[in-house]
């Protein structure tokens, strides 16, 4: 199963001090709205700031996107990827609507509790 681009999304107290941070660390900020999110990019790595938005961390795949957020040519759909998690018992927290096509997510979480956001834009 090939979940798509792989970025942590970060709940922040402080967009403006983490993105601070973050840049100290080498990473460059790319889309965002700059007030209340920011994706920030190291080479592959990818790390979504937000805040006031999350009540925590999560993982975040995103379908038919590589690493640069360019669309994928072939690329697993969404909701494809959702039926298969289900067929193999995991149960999404929230359902992407399977009688739609394009942009869509679903979220799920690990036994630990800790969300997962499946975020396909394409």
């Amino acid at each position: 199963m090939n979940l798509g681009n792989f970025s942590v999304s970060l709940s922040v107290k402080n967009l403006e001090v983490s993105r601070a941070f973050y840049t100290k660390l080498g990473f460059k900020p790319g889309s965002g709205d700059g007030k209340t999110w920011q994706v920030m990019q190291n080479g592959t790595t990818t790390i979504g700031l937000f805040q006031g938005m999350f009540d925590r961390n999560m993982l975040t795949f995103n379908p038919g996107w590589d690493a640069s957020k360019q669309k994928l040519d072939k690329f697993t759909d969404v909701r494809e990827l959702q039926r298969e998690l289900k067929r193999s018992g995991i149960e999404p927290t929230l359902l992407a609507d399977e009688s739609t096509t394009g942009p869509a997510h679903f979220m799920l979480a690990d036994p630990d509790g800790n969300p997962i956001l499946v975020d396909q834009h394409v």
